[in-house]
């Protein structure tokens, strides 16, 4: 018999934070020594999104004081995930193809399993570095970028041999902002190419749709104007032209 169903294999554990310290006293106790060494990652992951973020932002050209309330003020969530041996790896997923709702996400795996989608389609197996972290992009980038970043798609797989665990801190900006494009990203070329969205938009898309089958992201692009696309049909037949005098002249060498 054939099966071609896939399983979801994996057993995990979320920690909110804001600050995370608050929450600290409802965190495993077992090993003793958890609370008190989870308490000093999430520290440090935290200090290192903060210099990501403004790093990133400079790339974009936007003032990282611009947006300093919103990602002091952000939230951060500590992904615990546990991904036993699996008897059938061909026939499950660790977690399904999908892309971060937030800002940046920061994770540190214990052997290989993350896999990034490229943009031939392919899945590209992310190699573990010792002592290294994955720092992946979120949705809340692509729309602030107004696409000029995109957020990862990403997914987990599982393996015969042993058990894969993972630490992902996901941070994004806070609960109450409205992200919309930045307005530094924003002109005749690049026009809008997201609505903005809150993250009550987020929780009202996973409430009613199967993640599974589609992204939240792709809710909120805009369609090129009637206008965009004449230019842009111009531009492809200009270029087209030009080809083919180019071919000609060469031909006539």
């Amino acid at each position: 018999m054939v099966r071609t169903k896939v399983h979801f294999w994996r057993d995990f554990i979320k920690l909110y934070s804001n600050p995370i310290s608050d929450w600290i006293h409802l965190w495993p106790s077992n090993p003793p020594s958890y609370r008190e060494k989870m308490r000093k990652y999430v520290k440090q992951v935290h200090i290192l999104h903060k210099q990501l973020m403004e790093m990133v932002l400079e790339s974009m050209g936007i003032n990282p004081s611009d947006l300093q309330e919103e990602i002091e003020e952000g939230s951060q969530v500590l992904a615990v995930n546990c991904y036993p041996a699996c008897p059938e790896p061909e026939l499950a997923l660790g977690m399904p193809p999908h892309s971060d709702y937030g800002s940046l996400t920061i994770l540190l795996q214990s052997c290989q399993g993350l896999q990034l989608k490229d943009h031939n389609e392919n899945w590209i197996p992310v190699p573990v570095v010792e002592g290294g972290l994955v720092v992946q992009l979120g949705d809340q980038m692509e729309v602030l970028s107004n696409g000029r970043y995109k957020s990862v798609i990403h997914r987990a797989t599982v393996n015969a041999e042993k058990e894969r665990f993972s630490l992902a801190s996901l941070h994004s900006f806070a609960l109450d902002r409205n992200v919309r494009p930045a307005p530094e990203l924003v002109d005749k070329e690049h026009p809008y190419s997201y609505k903005g969205f809150s993250f009550s938009d987020f929780l009202d898309f996973i409430s009613s749709n199967d993640i599974v089958k589609g992204r939240f992201i792709d809710t909120l692009k805009r369609k090129p104007s009637k206008k965009m696309q004449v230019h842009a049909s111009e531009d492809m037949h200009m270029h087209s032209v030009h080809a083919y005098a180019q071919r000609r002249m060469m031909n006539a060498t």
